[in-house]
């Protein structure tokens, strides 16, 4: 194992791995809307790239839950009913309580440095009411908070359903907390790291993840359409 401030190599990123950060930001702003098909030879010319990496990177988000694959007609961007919403927050809680777990265990000070930027970032959101904005600021928090565990098989479960939180902003906005009431949840979340209440802490993440859930539940679908897929995003949302 390597000593603290030794040169070590740095590693190289695959042109794949390159073409599946794009892929994965498109899908999540809405570039690349649930439903949509993408094709190779648009996209091969789209990107400036050959086929053969960005096969290997839609690959990639097909076994990451982000692209299904139909016999005979390509690849789509996956579609997100309300039961995959609360899936997702399922599968957040325990990716997060893990993480918290680690933290608590470990470096808290390296937490707080970390998370305090995100949590100024969110302020400044909330203040100037961009839900947007907040949303960012609101992924950039719990993506930080997963990477404070120092897993890295946590941080790439984390970053797959921060990407599907982001693509079912639409039924979010409905059951979104207010700015100030978010903005708090995460001051707690970052107070209680810094106090070492580690029972707390795991308390409030799941209280965080679960109350989403329960306002989901609450809507009863009501953002979905009679095949219970969300309705696709409008301007602003």
């Amino acid at each position: 194992m390597s000593s603290p401030g030794q040169l070590r190599p740095v590693p190289r990123r695959s042109t794949a791995e390159l073409i599946a950060d794009q892929l994965r930001s498109a899908i999540m702003y809405g570039s690349l809307s649930p439903g949509d098909q993408l094709g190779e030879a648009e996209l091969a010319g789209r990107l400036g790239v050959s086929r053969g990496p960005l096969r290997e990177a839609m690959q990639r988000l097909v076994q990451e839950g982000l692209l299904r694959s139909e016999r005979h007609r390509g690849l789509f961007v996956c579609e997100l009913t309300p039961a995959d919403v609360r899936d997702i927050y399922v599968a957040r809680l325990a990716v997060e309580r893990a993480a918290c777990e680690l933290i608590m265990r470990g470096n808290r000070g390296e937490a707080l440095a970390r998370l305090t930027p995100a949590v100024d970032r969110l302020a400044q959101a909330a203040a100037k009411g961009d839900r947007e904005e907040m949303s960012d600021a609101d992924q950039e928090f719990h993506r930080t908070l997963v990477s404070c565990s120092g897993n890295s098989r946590l941080e790439r479960m984390a970053q797959t359903l921060l990407v599907e939180t982001r693509m079912c902003l639409t039924v979010m906005q409905d059951v979104y907390p207010e700015p100030e009431e978010l903005l708090e949840e995460h001051r707690r979340i970052l107070d209680t790291i810094v106090d070492g209440e580690e029972e707390r802490l795991l308390a409030l993440i799941e209280s965080h993840m679960i109350d989403t859930v329960e306002r989901i539940n609450a809507e009863g679908g009501n953002g979905a359409g009679e095949d219970g897929e969300l309705p696709e995003a409008t301007p602003g949302d």
